[in-house]
């Protein structure tokens, strides 16, 4: 059952409108690497290196494509579906049904298939965690005979997978530590100092490999300032949205943007901007009744394997509420949901069961299935089970939304009727006139604002050289007085400068204006070719350095 939730949308997923920027980075990110740019260094990335490694080795092998990319982040929503049945499943399979096909609700809907490095995080974590929950089921039944030597060496290979796969998760994603932390602990409470051992020191060993490969590539000074100064002290004025969210009105631009063509929904429910308040408000509550419920049954019964599932799941995902708070957008509570509200049927199940002793095994079942039905259907539907259903619809009358802009064996899929033709004649445009190893620059046509990038351009040029260590703009960073941009635009062959995001509006520093140099520069040392657009509205234009 979960397989086909999973498949039926899938066609339309696979060719639905990517993220310009988030796809488009983790697109061309990884392909610089191969080329033999280093992150911090060559290139502004705000997370740790994993993400970008595993994906330049999946692109070495099978090409740079996008088909190949959103192939990886399928894999990565298949992970945290798996984790989350697998940890459900001892409290029934009905149970875990129930849990998993709330993932797939929740996971698939946010940001399509792209191989994002939260998502591979959140998976590796999430696999890390079943791995070590299953050790100590495993070493807990040895240390009492029930099982013998074999259980306990299994369990010894369990631990180790589980270390591996939380430094993994942490190499994708260093801000993961508290939610890994709180939740390994858990796992680990009172654990023999031989199966500790096991647990900490291959995650202590990659992790020192990992980002001392990092801090040796791309200078320790470049390494923390990408990897810690940027994205916690630098991004945030420019990233944040307020809390809780606003009530009339999406406060993220991009949430805004995807809500301009709905699809219809039957059923009486909230405006979308009052299902973001909802679940801004339900996701913490969720998050801490499934934190105090794991503690109570543990407390009752420390040796009850299933009361530490119980913990260390909500420990899981209460660590992964900073992500959510601080910008609490569609996108951002859909990636922190993916453990705290699919596990939630487990909880009311665990709860129920314990209660309700004569009506334990229809209750067990009804009251989480009753409340997935009412999370999906009465607090939250336009951003799963409507997103989903109509994933379905296109996948099977293959009407979807997508169209691409087009080079070479390369593509991108994009949203809108006239980008798409605008997109595709700079494209062909700059394809004719631009030589190999030549420099491109891809940004805003007013530099004084950096609010976000059309970094797939990249990617359909594989053979010019990126001119900025900006392949993803943000603001207050791009922008910022001595960020380096007008040098970057300076050291150009060609520029695409962009009107697509002119109208980009957020409560928080991205109305702030920046430099004014990257936009000397263009003026000085430029020469418009063409624009691109509609009649009405300029998208695109297209310079080269004057002669």
């Amino acid at each position: 059952m979960v397989a086909v939730f999973v498949a039926l949308p899938l066609r339309a997923l696979f060719m639905q409108p990517g993220s310009p920027m988030e796809e488009g980075f983790m697109l061309t990110f990884p392909e610089r690497v191969l080329a033999g740019d280093v992150p911090n260094r060559d290139f502004l990335h705000l997370y740790g290196p994993g993400a970008l490694w595993v994906l330049a080795g999946v692109y070495e092998l099978f090409g740079v494509t996008l088909a190949v990319e959103r192939t990886v982040g399928l894999l990565q929503h298949v992970a945290v579906i798996v984790g989350v049945l697998v940890l459900a499943w001892p409290f029934g399979r009905r149970v875990a049904t129930v849990c998993s096909v709330l993932a797939v609700l929740i996971t698939v809907t946010p940001i399509g298939l792209t191989a994002l490095a939260w998502n591979g995080g959140v998976a590796l974590a999430l696999c890390g965690l079943v791995a070590g929950l299953h050790g100590r089921r495993l070493a807990d039944r040895a240390d009492l005979g029930a099982q013998g030597r074999g259980s306990s060496g299994a369990g010894a290979r369990l631990f180790v997978l589980a270390g591996v796969l939380g430094a993994a998760a942490l190499l994708y994603r260093p801000d993961l530590i508290l939610a890994v932390s709180m939740a390994y602990a858990a796992m680990a409470w009172r654990l023999d100092r031989s199966h500790l051992v096991r647990l900490l020191a291959p995650m202590v060993a990659l992790l020192a490999v990992g980002y001392g490969t990092q801090l040796l590539l791309a200078g320790p000074g470049n390494a923390v300032q990408g990897m810690l100064i940027d994205p916690v002290f630098e991004l945030r004025g420019g990233r944040r949205l307020p809390a809780p969210p606003s009530w009339d009105h999406f406060d993220g631009a991009l949430a805004a943007v995807s809500q301009l063509v709905e699809p219809g929904w039957p059923f009486p429910a909230p405006a979308g901007p009052q299902q973001v308040v909802l679940w801004f408000y339900l996701l913490p509550v969720v998050a801490l009744f499934e934190v105090g419920l794991g503690l109570r049954r543990l407390r009752a019964d420390p040796s009850s394997w299933k009361a530490r599932v119980m913990l260390a799941a909500g420990l899981l995902g209460l660590g992964m509420m900073p992500q959510a708070l601080q910008r609490p957008d569609t996108t951002h509570l859909a990636w922190v949901s993916s453990v705290p509200l699919s596990l939630l049927p487990m909880y009311l199940a665990e709860l129920v069961g314990g209660r309700k002793a004569g009506a334990r095994p229809r209750a067990r079942v009804a009251v989480p299935l009753g409340a997935a039905v009412l999370l999906l259907f009465a607090a939250i539907p336009y951003f799963t089970v409507r997103s989903w259903t109509e994933l379905t619809r296109q996948s099977f009358v293959q009407d979807f939304e997508g169209q691409d802009a087009r080079r070479g064996g390369r593509n991108f899929y994009l949203g809108t009727e006239p980008i798409t033709p605008a997109a595709q004649a700079v494209v062909d445009e700059l394809g004719r006139r631009a030589r190999p190893g030549e420099r491109l620059f891809v940004g805003p046509a007013d530099m004084r604002k950096t609010p976000y990038s059309d970094a797939y351009l990249y990617h359909l040029f594989p053979e010019l050289t990126p001119a900025t260590r900006y392949i993803e703009m943000d603001p207050g960073m791009a922008n910022a007085e001595g960020s380096g941009l007008a040098e970057d635009v300076a050291s150009a062959d060609w520029l695409i400068l962009s009107h697509v995001w002119d109208n980009f509006d957020e409560p928080n520093d991205v109305r702030v204006l920046g430099s004014n140099a990257p936009n000397e520069v263009v003026e000085r040392d430029f020469c418009l070719i063409d624009d691109y657009g509609t009649p009405e509205i300029t998208y695109f234009e297209l310079y080269e350095r004057c002669r």
